[in-house]
């Protein structure tokens, strides 16, 4: 009698973790499906796209990549997770086990380079520092004043730190530095606007692959768990047969 109690018991258990994890499989599954369509949208916009590969900052895509390619793995694993489950195969919930410890370490790296490459003081403020310095040296030219009026216009800023960089370099102070209501200079820089708007585009899918991150933790632990909880079971199985 204590025995099938003890049996009915871990039955419960084993069957609490399996249902909660292919819950959370399924959030997971949904978790990566939007984190593929935050990263395509963002790599596929033409506009944004355009504006780095003018400033020459398309580093700011390796992060993109990692992070969508970790979307598209982990959306095929949801399955292998609720599968392993479901089947409570322990080969299979160890093989679960390890992609989950590859999607948090990938899921962090592709956050953190995104990161690197979309906030202040960040590796993208040197490239942007660089690209827009040239710019103002030459903004004489046609193809120079036209992306300096395009970027500056659109985003409200005035050359690479301030208007003092067209004064320290010679070069005339163009209309699209100018407030069109108020006719005031825009004292902000274009690397200081142009970062706070590349990490506006970048927030929503920085907490959405470390939220998925997270989960990937979660859901190893207990495939961990339930690995043991099945272990267990068949021990206590063959021990009743004996």
């Amino acid at each position: 009698m204590g025995l099938g109690r003890q049996e009915n018991t871990l039955e419960k258990q084993i069957g609490c973790v399996k249902y909660t994890l292919f819950c959370l499989n399924i959030v997971a599954w949904m978790l990566a499906t939007s984190l593929f369509a935050l990263s395509v949208w963002l790599r596929a916009e033409e506009g944004f796209s355009n504006w780095l590969t003018i400033l020459q900052a398309q580093t700011f895509y390796i992060g993109v990549y990692i992070l969508i390619g970790t979307s598209i793995i982990m959306m095929a694993v949801t399955f292998l997770g609720c599968l392993s489950a479901l089947m409570e195969n322990t080969l299979a919930l160890l093989v679960f086990l390890g992609t989950q410890v590859f999607g948090f370490v990938a899921g962090v790296a592709g956050s953190a380079v995104l990161l690197d490459y979309s906030t202040m003081h960040s590796s993208l403020q040197p490239l942007l520092q660089r690209s827009l310095t040239y710019l103002v040296s030459t903004s004489e030219y046609s193809h120079s004043s036209y992306v300096l009026n395009m970027i500056q216009s659109n985003i409200g800023c005035c050359g690479a730190t301030g208007p003092w960089d067209y004064w320290n370099l010679h070069q005339p102070l163009p209309n699209s530095c100018r407030d069109t209501v108020s006719g005031n200079c825009f004292f902000n820089g274009c690397v200081d606007e142009l970062t706070w708007f590349f990490e506006g585009k970048t927030s929503w899918i920085v907490g959405v692959a470390l939220a998925l991150a997270m989960l990937n933790v979660v859901c190893a632990i207990l495939s961990l768990v339930l690995v043991q909880a099945v272990k267990k079971e068949e021990d206590e199985a063959q021990t009743y047969r004996h």
